[in-house]
């Protein structure tokens, strides 16, 4: 037989495919043959029925029939083994070293396992197996005919996978004569976990041999996988390229900090480490490194890293010189005012095994790498930017870049939970009441302003009669529920007391309270605003009836009567002007509504997602939604004839430096998600008075 032949199949001279053929001679010639052979047929797919072959010698091809059942791998090999005879470990050498030549997409693992397995058995076995950091597979175990060096391999399970096997070798006494111990790193073409290993073909001194995993195997995790290495590598010898990769492995990371222990002037600390769900993480803290040994930095977890120094902000950080000044090494390379040890990086596991640790790893330029173990704190995106902006000073030169790199792009990526309506209380008969429900959001800082706006309710006789949802955080629900209820009796109103949770701020709560209603159309109010006037409600309900799908929202001014809100204008026209200055305008189109108060339709607000995350305050977060909704095709107004006065939740709860901050952040945002341009493409429109 040749060793490479052209086969027809099914007796179609069209339908042709290359074999790769191992035979041998028969121990006891047949009337029609002398030789035994196996074929593998380059057929590009095992799914197709194959009737006859034909294949041979140019001059003498022979036709051969298919049995009618395709039969198993494990099959396969049984009947080899019964064919070939004494002649069986060499043709399944010959087999093999086809099989493992093939292009990848090629190879059979499951049948270069099983004719390993019926050649030669087991010739030793693996008694521990490891999961390294860097997904690789740690094996130790002993077996006969073993070699040191780097070779192809064959992880055998219910799913085999090749694989690149580094191995060294060891004496060992408690194994049988003529076998060894060892040691190796096993890097599958495919994940692989380590308890779904049964068995390893490898590449021994005299041909392929299999090493089972013992019965009583161990199995070790990412943590305890470098003490096992570095118990045994100096006991071991292979070439030098393996003994490096295994020294690397055991020194990976294995829940110790050893950056400290480094002999280098090199020191780290964390300040803070913020895991914040779908946007990342966001690391705080400092590296001192006078003389440049650290080549990289990266935030590490089981599976999956993330260079940091790369793209991280530095800082000033005076108070770390200070500390480390009694040291010689630092104080030496520091004397002449350089403090930029400072850093603050966001960045994104996007993989890996979220429960596994999570640390630092510094890579020195000598390849040695140090670690550093992080205890993350899960929170919202706006907790850990607003704990981070506290934690610097306002006036540091690198706070821009910082803001543009790391705190912009963390928010942006964050994705919001939509608020959450946990019980329902009617302290009247609500559902009777005639009306669109007037909405009101009560936050925690509205401790004061609840009763004053109840009463002004109370006093309109409008409103009196109008459905009412007053809509807290869950922790106030439960502490003043009850007498807010009772005030509502007093005053007769058609009150509905809603508990909202997964709440930030006002927009939440009025967004959880429509969520808890079914009318069509409702009256957003935040609870910070006081009507100047009655009548506001008809005003906002008659002028919002006339203009379907529309949004109506009055004038917002503070308490000194300066406006607040008067449109959504490029140039915020009216902001500042009083409030008598607009009040005789007529209804005006506007970019968009303001949320902290308008009368609009449900289904609008429950359509378009809600709020949007990512904003540190609430006036940005207000204009985004109201410019969504402008895109949907709803039409938004401005009634200067009624006005609302309060401040608005930011200004009332952030120091001035704080508060312009956060407001250029909002503001990067709303630019960076593109609804920023509608407001300074919008033309201002020509206003009239009465």
């Amino acid at each position: 037989m040749p060793a490479k032949a052209q086969a027809e199949l099914n007796d179609d001279p069209s339908d042709a495919c290359s074999a790769e053929i191992v035979s041998w001679r028969l121990p006891v010639s047949l009337p029609t043959a002398t030789h035994g052979f196996a074929a593998l047929l380059s057929t590009g797919t095992a799914d197709r029925v194959l009737t006859t072959l034909q294949f041979g010698q140019v001059d003498a091809r022979k036709r051969y029939v298919f049995t009618p059942r395709a039969a198993s791998v494990s099959e396969a090999a049984a009947v080899l083994a019964e064919l070939a005879g004494n002649q069986l470990a060499a043709t399944v050498e010959a087999l093999v070293d086809l099989l493992m030549k093939a292009p990848s997409g090629c190879r059979e693992p499951s049948a270069i396992a099983a004719l390993v397995k019926a050649a030669h058995g087991s010739t030793g076995f693996l008694e521990l197996l490891g999961e390294g950091q860097d997904g690789e597979i740690f094996l130790q175990g002993w077996a006969h005919d073993i070699q040191p060096g780097v070779s192809r391999t064959v992880a055998d399970g219910e799913r085999p996978s090749t694989a690149e096997c580094a191995i060294a070798i060891y004496a060992r006494q408690d194994v049988p004569q003529g076998a060894s111990g060892f040691i190796g790193l096993l890097d599958a073409d495919r994940p692989f976990m380590p308890g779904g290993i049964e068995g390893v073909v490898y590449r021994g001194r005299h041909g392929w041999r299999y090493a089972a995993v013992h019965e009583r195997k161990l199995i070790s995790g990412p943590l305890e996988t470098p003490g096992h290495i570095r118990s045994l590598l100096m006991r071991t010898h292979a070439s030098p390229q393996v003994l490096l990769r295994l020294r690397a492995a055991a020194n990976s990371f294995d829940g110790t900090e050893t950056v400290s222990s480094l002999p280098f002037p090199v020191r780290m600390g964390i300040d803070d480490v913020f895991q914040v769900d779908d946007a990342g993480l966001l690391v705080s803290g400092w590296l001192l490194d006078p003389n440049n040994h650290v080549q990289c930095v990266k935030l590490r977890r089981h599976g999956c890293e993330a260079r940091l120094d790369d793209h991280w902000s530095r800082l000033d950080r005076p108070d770390v010189t200070k500390a480390h000044a009694d040291e010689p090494a630092f104080s030496r390379a520091y004397d002449r005012g350089f403090h930029r040890h400072g850093f603050v990086a966001h960045a994104r596991l996007a993989d890996g095994d979220p429960s596994s640790a999570l640390y630092m790893e510094l890579t020195l330029r000598d390849t040695r790498r140090a670690f550093m173990p992080l205890a993350p704190l899960r929170a919202a995106a706006r907790v850990a930017v607003m704990r981070q902006l506290r934690a610097i000073d306002p006036t540091d030169w690198a706070l821009p870049e910082l803001i543009d790199r790391q705190i912009v792009p963390l928010l942006a990526a964050s994705e919001r939970v939509s608020p959450a309506v946990k019980a329902v209380l009617d302290a009247a008969p609500f559902e009777q009441a005639a009306g669109p429900p007037i909405v009101i959001s009560v936050g925690e800082s509205d401790e004061g302003g609840i009763a004053p706006l109840l009463a002004l309710l109370a006093i309109d006789p409008e409103t009196k009669r109008a459905p009412i949802a007053l809509v807290m955080p869950c922790e106030r629900f439960h502490r003043q529920a009850a007498r807010i209820g009772k005030l509502a009796g007093f005053y007769g109103l058609a009150l509905r007391l809603v508990s909202a949770g997964e709440t930030s701020d006002t927009y939440d709560l009025l967004e959880a309270g429509a969520r808890a209603l079914s009318s069509e159309t409702v009256v957003l109010l935040a609870g910070s605003l006081l009507p100047s006037q009655s009548g506001w409600y008809r005003k906002l309900v008659t002028t919002q009836a006339a203009l379907k799908r529309s949004i109506i929202s009055p004038t917002l001014a503070y308490e000194d009567h300066s406006v607040r809100w008067a449109g959504t204008w490029p140039a915020g026209r009216y902001e500042g002007y009083p409030i008598s200055a607009v009040t005789g305008l007529k209804l005006t189109p506007a970019a968009a509504a303001s949320l902290e108060c308008c009368i609009m339709p449900r289904e609008a607000l429950l359509q378009a997602g809600g709020f949007a995350a990512g904003y540190l305050g609430s006036r940005d977060k207000g204009l985004d939604l109201g410019l969504r909704l402008s895109c949907a095709g709803l039409s938004s107004y401005w009634l200067p004839s009624v006005q609302m006065l309060g401040s608005d939740e930011a200004s009332s709860t952030d120091p001035l430096a704080m508060g312009a901050l956060l407001e250029g952040i909002d503001r990067k945002i709303l630019g960076a998600r593109g609804t920023a341009e509608l407001v300074r493409n919008e033309k201002p429109l020509e206003r009239s008075r009465r």
